[in-house]
């Protein structure tokens, strides 16, 4: 198995920067919950997966944010190893456009423009890449993990 370090520090840092945006504190309210005196630079740097995070540090940053270091690698490992096909999700328009959860109101927004795009008898079903699912995820204010595991029980609902 390759590991890309770079999408790896990328994602573990959106992870981190996702949990932090959730409970509604800035990176200075994160950083006065920390053990060690680290600068907020250092701590925005952590988020944009541009420099790595020491295994000590990141535990420190998870016990901050109240969640468990393993959960927080999980999901990282998820999204990066995760068994979609070359990190590809199918799902279907329709489904979308279906399911009346409020955090899924601006992915159902877009599945309706985009059912309305559509040739008639044309498949409903749609590809998304990890990029694509990222910025819905946001979007939809929920973990890229949420929202994977969101449109996966949706796939799986009876139609």
């Amino acid at each position: 198995m390759h590991i890309d370090t770079e999408t790896y520090q990328r994602v573990l840092g959106d992870e981190l920067r996702t949990l932090r945006k959730q409970r509604g504190w800035t990176r200075k309210q994160l950083n006065s919950r920390l053990q060690s005196d680290i600068s907020l630079q250092t701590l925005a740097t952590y988020e944009l997966g541009t420099r790595q995070c020491s295994v000590v540090r990141l535990v420190e940053i998870c016990v901050a944010l109240g969640v468990p270091a393993h959960q927080v690698l999980a999901r990282v490992h998820e999204r990066v190893f995760g068994d979609a096909p070359s990190g590809h999700l199918t799902v279907d328009l329709s489904a979308v456009v279906a399911d009346s959860r409020a955090e899924l109101a601006p992915l159902r927004r877009w599945a309706r423009g985009r059912l309305a795009q559509l040739p008639p008898h044309r498949s409903t079903d749609v590809h998304l890449d990890l990029s694509a699912l990222e910025h819905m995820a946001q979007l939809c204010q929920l973990s890229t993990v949420e929202l994977i595991r969101t449109l996966r029980e949706l796939d799986n609902r009876p139609r």
